[in-house]
């Protein structure tokens, strides 16, 4: 069974919705920094958990 994703800064369940998403992050490549429908709606922020970058 595959294990159930989360947005990587605040923690809301990715729910296979076609506006979640899971990309690099810009600066250092780390890869599987994840964002929910609700996160990029508010335009909430997010830090890479590697190197600390802060992005939109």
């Amino acid at each position: 069974m595959a294990q159930a994703a989360y947005d990587t800064q605040y923690g809301d369940k990715l729910i296979n919705d076609s506006a979640d998403i899971t990309f690099d992050c810009p600066k250092c490549g780390f890869k599987s920094i994840s964002r929910s429908r609700k996160a990029r709606q508010l335009s909430k922020p997010y830090t890479c958990p590697k190197c600390g970058f802060i992005g939109p």
